[in-house]
């Protein structure tokens, strides 16, 4: 006779335990006023290290995982046969400043020539008067002026052309000398070697890819939010990013892009019900700072949580504070 009373406490202490479970799931992920949350995954840019010509991989000095610094030497092209043009173009600048100075010289040469025939034609126009030269003489001299004057103009400009040839020259070596520079493959940003996706001795064609870095000073989760709330989300709002795989840390963000066109939907819908489907793409940059200091934690494609302010006086809750490893 006792059990039946038995069983309806310990059915009313079961309930009573689903239910406080139950409230306390619903506390853990219930998202306080004035917050957005939404799920996302880690995005690191990607920069591509690919060659600008050509050639034979002299070498490959990463390999992947490697943290690198911008500027670093990373890959090198093999520059035999380019070290042999820039000696070709040398010696092409070598000559054209000689015929620059060859050009120059036959231009003193014809000012000298010009300058006599001038005294010349003088001293004959002297003559003339004094009826002791003819006439013929006169034209002669005055022809022998005239064409002195048009070969000295000629040997001006050729000095000109030599001049051109001085500058081709040296803009062929300059260009050399460019090409000579892009075989050497630098890091443009500091980051991580992702993909080494060429070996040495390999031979790459132009525009091909050798390396892929992580930039990890451009690290952002992508988000989406519907509607009704991402017309609240202000630029530059704060915002928190709580990974799956360390959910002990909360990574502070930054609001630092919302889509201007919604996905997942049509572009132009007619009902309220549609409009509220329509989903904006939102990314939440990290600071670089943080960045910096924890480039050993950065990882993409980490999935997590992220929480963004819809209203500018919300406050973040404690689980929600700021905190990040410790590093020693």
């Amino acid at each position: 006779m006792r059990i039946a009373p038995i069983i309806t406490v310990a059915i009313l202490v079961a309930a009573a335990g689903g239910g406080y479970a139950y409230w306390l799931k619903e506390q853990a992920t219930r998202v306080p006023v004035g917050l957005a949350r939404a799920n996302g995954r880690i995005e690191v840019e990607r920069v591509d290290i690919a060659t600008k010509y050509a050639g034979r991989l002299a070498e490959v000095g990463v390999n992947e995982g490697a943290a690198v610094q911008k500027d670093d030497v990373l890959a090198r092209i093999d520059t035999t046969e380019i070290l042999a043009q820039r000696a070709a173009a040398r010696a092409a600048v070598h000559r054209a400043h000689q015929g620059v100075a060859s050009a120059e010289a036959n231009v003193a040469v014809r000012e000298a020539e010009l300058k006599l025939a001038e005294i010349e034609l003088k001293r004959t126009i002297e003559l003339t008067r004094g009826n002791t030269a003819t006439q013929a003489e006169l034209d002669r001299r005055t022809a022998q002026r005239d064409i002195s004057r048009a070969i000295l103009d000629s040997a001006k400009v050729a000095v000109e052309d030599a001049q051109a040839a001085v500058e081709a020259a040296e803009a062929q070596a300059t260009q050399i000398e460019a090409a000579i520079a892009d075989m050497t493959l630098k890091a443009p940003v500091s980051g991580r070697v992702e993909y080494r996706l060429a070996q040495a001795g390999e031979v790459v064609a132009a525009g091909g890819r050798v390396l892929t870095l992580l930039d990890l000073s451009d690290v952002h989760m992508t988000i989406f939010l519907p509607t009704s709330q991402v017309g609240r989300v202000e630029l530059g709002s704060e915002a928190r990013i709580v990974i799956d795989g360390a959910p002990e840390y909360v990574v502070p963000a930054t609001v630092s892009f919302v889509a201007a066109e919604a996905q997942f939907t049509p572009k132009y819908v007619e009902t309220a019900n549609e409009r509220e489907k329509l989903m904006y793409r939102v990314k939440l940059h990290i600071d670089p700072q943080i960045l910096d200091t924890y480039r050993g934690y950065v990882k993409a494609g980490m999935t997590g949580n992220a929480y963004v302010k819809v209203q500018r006086e919300a406050a973040w809750p404690t689980n929600l504070t700021a905190r990040l490893p410790d590093v020693r």
